[in-house]
């Protein structure tokens, strides 16, 4: 479906080389500022050809609000986004009438609907991320006026380069304080220092050496996007099925190119045993209980527990390339497919806004959820709830 959340839902329309693309967002609470200079930030660092690691199809996706404010002030009522396409080439793609392109959309969209856009990749092309991007905006910025939510992404790993902490977590069977000290402080300014969005400079120039031959060989390669969330409220997260890591894991899988999602400890949590992977309660300086170390990623059973959410996210190597591929027609006939087209070498530095915003969404409605729930229980006559039910202990005779 094209539509995401409960309360605060997106919808997102629009293919690659139509007139252009766009959303519908629903639920945006009334009374917050809101222009379009609040929303363009994150389609700039989203949008083609920002560098020679990038697309050069030249798009400036700038956005409209149709609907949903007046005098700059959020109504209540549905805000409209809408991003015209201007640099639409779809003479490029007549060779995939022919030939289903090897690991993308055209074979299975054709198969579910029985047509198909016949240039780009229609609704799956990453241009669909767009109402997505200019949505996760919004959300964001309400968060971080109601909650001082913090949501900063990176480009982790691009083939086997990686950040030094991706090879340490894979070997150790412990907590890396260096880590998650590094997730306390990492800027999105400081991710946005280098074009590949990877904020530690050794690896970032490997890894444009790397994207760069890829591109000379009309290849593509994958990589990987880590993200942090701080300063997340307490209580997000709707057990059993809509736990918030499986909402987030449901948010990131549904970004173009995905092929992986590890969420906290993740895989290397296996390694660990019990006394080691558990998170021992320590009080705060504001008299709130946090966790010693955070293996848990910041969710314990499904619900957000205050400290940092961190995730990362795999991104396959483009399926788009120009390089020749020997593959079969839809009439069954083997050939040699060649695509032409302007498609990225290496996805992942534009993926950051994107899972950004992603994960913007999943905790905007996961938020708004519990607010009702807690606006609620507010308005009930006050009962006497036994302490064992409070997690207190029983008070003094």
């Amino acid at each position: 479906m094209s539509s995401f959340g409960k309360i605060f839902r997106v919808t997102t329309y629009g293919e690659s080389h139509c007139k252009g693309v766009g959303a519908i967002v629903d639920g945006v609470p009334p009374g917050m500022q809101l222009t379009e200079n609040d929303i363009q930030p994150q389609l700039t660092r989203r949008r083609p050809g920002q560098s020679k690691l990038t697309t050069p199809r030249n798009e400036k996706d700038k956005v409209t609000i149709m609907s949903g404010t007046e005098f700059g002030v959020t109504l209540g009522t549905p805000i409209g986004l809408q991003v015209p396409n201007e640099d639409q080439r779809p003479h490029d793609y007549s060779e995939t009438d022919i030939y289903p392109r090897p690991s993308h959309a055209d074979y299975t969209y054709l198969q579910k609907y029985g047509v198909k856009a016949s240039s780009g990749g229609g609704r799956a092309s990453a241009r669909e991320t767009i109402g997505r991007v200019a949505a996760g905006a919004i959300a964001e910025k309400y968060l971080k006026l109601a909650h001082g939510v913090e949501i900063v992404a990176f480009v982790s790993s691009v083939g086997k380069v990686a950040m030094p902490f991706i090879a340490q977590q894979e070997e150790s069977e412990k907590f890396d304080p260096e880590f998650h000290e590094f997730l306390n402080t990492i800027t999105r300014e400081k991710v946005d220092e280098d074009i590949t969005r990877c904020p530690h400079p050794e690896t970032s120039e490997a890894m444009k050496k790397l994207i760069l031959q890829k591109s000379q060989e009309q290849d593509s390669i994958g990589g990987s996007v880590t993200c942090v969330i701080r300063n997340c409220p307490i209580g997000l997260g709707e057990p059993c099925f809509d736990k918030l890591e499986a909402l987030l894991a449901h948010a990131m899988l549904s970004i173009p190119a995905t092929k992986g999602f590890e969420f906290g400890s993740g895989f290397s949590g296996t390694k660990m045993p019990g006394h080691v992977h558990n998170d021992p309660f320590v009080v705060r300086e504001n008299g709130i209980l946090g966790t010693a170390t955070n293996n848990s990623g910041g969710v314990q059973g499904g619900i957000s527990n205050g400290e940092n959410i961190y995730f990362r996210v795999a991104f396959k190597p483009a399926a788009t390339i120009s390089k020749d591929q020997q593959t079969t027609s839809y009439d069954g006939v083997f050939g040699t497919l060649a695509a032409r087209g302007r498609h990225d070498p290496c996805v992942a530095a534009r993926a950051v806004p994107i899972v950004e915003s992603m994960a913007a969404l999943v905790i905007m409605d996961a938020n708004m959820q519990q607010e009702a729930r807690k606006a609620a229980f507010s308005r009930l006559p006050r009962v006497d709830i036994h302490h064992s039910l409070l997690g207190k202990a029983p008070s003094p005779q």
